[in-house]
C-alpha cells in the first residue's frame, strides 16, 4: 500500500541566486518524514534541509537548481586537486560530532567578512544554531587547524547512504588557498573512510557564481527527470 506523506507549499519570494527569478519551495511538513531513514529518502529526490526544516525549490518559471552528489567510491582528483591537497597538507583534520561554542565566533566572521550581501546576514548566534544543528541524522563537524588557529568547519549529515555537505564556513584570511574546495575533498575523503558511496553537495547553479563550482569533481550524478545521471569528466 502507498504511504501518502503532507507537503507544503511557501509562497514565492525573490531569489538569493538569480536575481531575475522568484523562489518557491516545497516543505516536507509530514513529523513522519523527520527520521534519518526518511530524510535521506528525501535527499534522493532532491531535498535539503536547513535546521530541521526539509526543502526542494519548487519554482513555477525555473529549473536552475540541480542536485549533485559525488560518487565517492569513484573519486579520482584532478591535477589542480592534487596541488590543492599539497599546498594544505600542513592542515590538521579534526572531527567533532556536535556543534562547538566556539564556532560562533568564526561563523561570524564569515558571513560579515564574505557573505554580508547574503540571506544570513547579519548573523546571530541564535540564527547559527538553528541553521546548522539538526535533530534529524548523526552530524560531523569536520574542522581544519593551522596550529591553534581554526581555519575550517564543514557542516555534515550522515545518512544511510552518503554524507550531506550541509554548510562551509571558513577563516577569511585562508580563502587563497582554495580552502572552500580543500573542505570538500576532505569531505570526500572522511566518506570513504565511513563507507559513504555519496557525497551530496546540495545544489549546482551554473549561472551563479557562487553556485556553480560543484560539478568539478568526478564523477558525480546530477538529479534530472528525478533520475540520477552520471557525469564523467570529458
Amino acid at each position: 500500500m502507498n504511504t501518502s506523506y503532507q507537503l507544503g507549499v511557501s509562497q514565492a519570494f525573490p531569489c538569493n541566486y538569480l536575481p531575475e527569478q522568484e523562489e518557491r519551495l516545497l516543505i516536507a511538513v509530514d513529523e513522519r518524514l523527520q527520521t534519518s531513514d526518511k530524510y535521506t529518502w528525501l535527499m534522493h529526490q532532491g531535498f535539503r534541509r536547513s535546521g530541521d526544516q526539509i526543502y526542494r525549490p519548487y519554482c513555477e518559471h525555473c529549473n536552475a537548481c540541480q542536485s549533485l552528489r559525488v560518487v565517492t567510491e569513484q573519486f579520482t582528483p584532478t591535477k589542480s586537486q592534487k596541488r590543492l591537497l599539497k599546498k594544505n597538507k600542513h592542515l590538521e583534520v579534526v572531527i567533532k560530532h556536535k556543534l562547538q561554542d566556539y564556532y560562533y565566533p568564526l561563523y561570524e566572521k564569515y558571513i560579515n567578512e564574505i557573505h554580508y550581501d547574503g540571506a544570513m546576514y547579519p548573523p546571530s548566534k541564535p540564527q547559527f544554531e538553528s541553521f546548522l544543528s539538526s535533530q534529524l541524522c548523526q552530524q560531523l563537524f569536520i574542522e581544519l587547524w593551522h596550529d591553534n588557529t581554526l581555519v575550517s568547519v564543514a557542516v555534515t549529515d550522515v545518512l544511510v547512504d552518503g554524507l550531506s555537505a550541509v554548510y562551509t564556513f571558513y577563516h577569511s584570511k585562508y580563502r587563497a588557498s582554495g580552502i572552500g574546495n580543500f573542505s570538500i575533498l576532505n569531505q570526500v575523503q572522511v566518506a570513504k573512510t565511513y563507507k559513504k558511496p555519496y557525497l551530496y553537495l546540495g545544489y549546482q547553479i551554473d549561472d551563479c557564481q557562487k553556485m556553480n563550482y560543484k560539478n568539478r569533481y568526478f564523477p558525480h550524478q546530477i538529479l534530472r527527470n528525478n533520475r540520477w545521471q552520471t557525469i564523467n569528466k570529458s
